[in-house]
């Protein structure tokens, strides 16, 4: 079975012959300071060195009002104060990849969103698709026998860029109708601009969706609150994207456990990465979901970045046997992305344990 096949099996549920495999790095591990210093070569992609199953094709696009606003605030020669198309205002590292911290939004209130920030988001601009990039993407899956995916940040995400933490977090409860207002001009867009780049480009295998709903203690807020407020345009959207007969992946970091059943009535088809760090067990979430959802992740980055053969033995095998006997569908994946302190040898043992074990 080419790969392809074995992914599209495994999101149904259905028989296959193995798992899957797929992966995400922090920019410094694949850098020239990072794995290539340990043999990993730097001119092959990881997606075709490891031969991973899962290929991104494009499709993510900037979703701001003002897209490609980038002002420099302040600079120094470790950091830079940017302010974007959403408005804004964050530090990021100059030497060190990391979450912006967030310094100020100018969007904190439903008159500056009616004022400014709504009305650019309502038209259909060709500039924001990357069509070329897309139909290069779409042409590498084909030709090699990947599973091609799509993704992009939705509504919560985009809550948090535009409004922030501090703002988009208590108008869920003080401003329901701002908060129904700006999802649903985001989901609006997004079919619209999809759609268009689909009927032009092609469509991929599946999509990515990118939600943190969670934080390490749990979710952002209340199952009943993502119901009222969120499900909806999770729904629609997901169902927006099965209409072209794409399945739905669902990233979501922290500790998501309480919105699992909130993440399956919107019609998401598989969950990743669990994070192990933050409580999440794929093998218990397996034992309660695995008729409604495929599994990708939890492979737990602390275990792997002991670099200890014996414990990273213990925390593939453990998790892969055990999903097996579930009869669950898995993809191999780390609980969120691989740090440069899990060593090049370390991770292909990884690899090799996982792959001894994968076959069903």
């Amino acid at each position: 079975m080419t790969s392809r096949e074995i992914i599209a099996n495994l999101l149904q549920r259905k028989k296959t012959e193995r798992y899957g495999v797929y992966e995400s790095y922090w920019p410094e591990t694949l850098g020239k300071d990072g794995w290539p210093k340990q043999g990993y070569p730097q001119n092959i992609a990881p997606e075709f060195h490891f031969n991973y199953d899962i290929l991104n094709v494009g499709g993510w696009f900037d979703s701001s009002s003002f897209p490609g606003v980038n002002e420099t605030v302040e600079e120094t020669d470790e950091w830079r104060v940017s302010r974007d198309g959403r408005g804004a205002t964050l530090k990021y590292w100059k030497k060190k990849s990391g979450t912006p911290e967030h310094i100020g939004f100018e969007c904190t209130n439903p008159e500056v969103w009616k004022k400014k920030y709504r009305g650019p988001l309502l038209a259909t601009d060709r500039s924001r698709l990357d069509f070329e990039g897309m139909r290069r993407g779409l042409a590498l899956a084909r030709e090699t026998g990947k599973f091609s995916v799509c993704g992009n940040l939705f509504v919560f995400e985009l809550m948090r860029a535009t409004i922030g933490d501090e703002n988009f977090l208590p108008a869920l409860l003080l401003e329901p109708e701002w908060i129904r207002d700006f999802c649903q001009v985001h989901l609006d867009m997004f079919r619209r601009h999809y759609d268009l780049l689909f009927r032009e480009m092609g469509k991929p295998d599946g999509m990515f969706i990118y939600e943190d709903f969670g934080y390490k203690n749990g979710p952002f807020c209340s199952p009943a609150v993502m119901r009222e407020l969120i499900l909806p345009y999770q729904k629609q959207l997901v169902g927006f994207f099965n209409d072209f007969g794409l399945p739905v992946i669902l990233h979501s970091c922290g500790d998501i456990r309480k919105v699992v059943p909130v993440v399956v009535e919107a019609g998401y088809i598989c969950l990743q990465p669990m994070e192990a760090k933050a409580g999440c067990d794929v093998v218990e979430l397996a034992k309660e979901f695995r008729d409604k959802l495929a599994f990708m992740g939890n492979i737990d980055v602390t275990v792997l970045e002991t670099n200890n053969k014996d414990k990273i033995r213990e925390e593939v095998e453990g998790k892969t046997r055990a999903l097996k006997k579930l009869g669950a569908a898995y993809v191999f994946h780390s609980d969120h992305s691989v740090p440069p302190s899990i060593t090049y040898d370390s991770y292909k043992y990884a690899l090799e344990v996982f792959r001894s074990n994968a076959k069903l």
